[in-house]
């Protein structure tokens, strides 16, 4: 395998890992907090869909008035990314409440938003333009970051034909981190995950603090859904590909921790990648394998990850529990 072909294997797992390591560390948040947030798969469509309706409307108006290129592309898709976290915190509210202050099954109020989420983006858009796909113009796409380009070896690798939202991701995961580990914040999160009474017993709003948990898992969901949409495709039909629940996958992987997170994410990014890319890997190409093969590899590893891992999962004690404040 010579170094083109090596990077291009590379560049094509980043764009296939990132979107799971953004709506993992969402899923971390929320669950962190003390409520299992299933309904990641819904929330990444409803993002995905406001962010990529956002654009259609943005581009068609410049196409038709000022030219197009006076738009600057990056500016274009960090508010997009911004309408997709709104939208991801918007929805998950319902989620949020129902778990939180009913104290209803969070698999089935999560399981009702990812019912909601397709058929909502499927009746939006065929009301918006009569058929249930949206397109947009994919004009983020970077051929090389200045200076950074150049760099021998990592340039190719991470500062060559990328996406902004390559580097969003990354930021994310460094953040998460620091806000998990590093603030008040993230150890107040944490205790209301693991021992919710004692966290009330020293005066901390243990609802408040998972309502926060939940909203920041939906606007991350948001976000990842709308960075899964944005390198693979020029429309949006309505479905991520079962991406949050690969997600959750990942989630689990990682231990709910941010760097096992980011770890998952790369094995599982590999493994998309080469299902969809094997034909660029001579001895693979070679090999007398069905394609239907290559492309289950993704499931069948996470299938085969989670036999071998669950068991010694170490979850957060609190998650998936509604909390009573009068129990002790």
């Amino acid at each position: 395998m010579d170094f083109g072909v090596f990077a291009f294997l590379i560049q094509q797992m980043m764009f296939f890992s990132i979107p799971l390591l953004i709506v993992a560390l969402g899923g971390m948040f929320s669950e962190r907090s003390g409520v299992v947030n299933i309904a990641l798969e819904g929330i990444m469509i409803v993002g995905a869909f406001i962010s990529i309706l956002f654009l259609y409307f943005v581009q068609d108006v410049a196409n038709n008035g000022a030219s197009a290129t006076q738009i600057n592309p990056q500016l274009l898709l960090l508010i997009a990314l911004l309408f997709a976290a709104v939208s991801g915190v918007i929805i998950s509210l319902p989620h949020a409440y129902a778990s939180i202050h009913m104290k209803a099954s969070q698999v089935i109020s999560g399981t009702a938003i990812n019912m909601f989420a397709p058929a909502f983006a499927v009746y939006t858009a065929r009301t918006v333009r009569q058929v249930q796909t949206i397109p947009f113009y994919n004009w983020f796409f970077i051929e090389k970051v200045p200076f950074l380009g150049d760099i021998p070896i990592i340039g190719p690798l991470l500062f060559q034909r990328a996406y902004i939202t390559t580097y969003i991701g990354l930021l994310i995961l460094l953040v998460s981190w620091i806000v998990l580990y590093k603030t008040p914040f993230g150890l107040r999160l944490r205790s209301c995950g693991e021992h919710p009474q004692a966290a009330d017993s020293v005066g901390i709003n243990v609802f408040k603090m998972r309502y926060i948990g939940v909203m920041i898992s939906g606007a991350l969901a948001g976000i990842g859904g709308l960075v899964f949409v944005v390198p693979s495709a020029v429309t949006f039909d309505s479905t991520v590909a079962g991406y949050g629940f690969l997600a959750l996958a990942v989630l689990i992987f990682g231990q709910w921790k941010p760097m096992r997170i980011l770890f998952a994410a790369f094995f599982f990014g590999m493994m998309k990648t080469i299902s969809v890319a094997y034909s660029s890997i001579s001895f693979l190409a070679a090999l007398p394998i069905p394609s239907v093969v290559y492309k289950s590899i993704p499931f069948v590893a996470t299938l085969i990850v989670l036999a071998f891992t669950s068991r010694k999962s170490q979850a957060p004690q609190a998650a998936g529990v509604p909390y009573d404040k009068g129990k002790r």
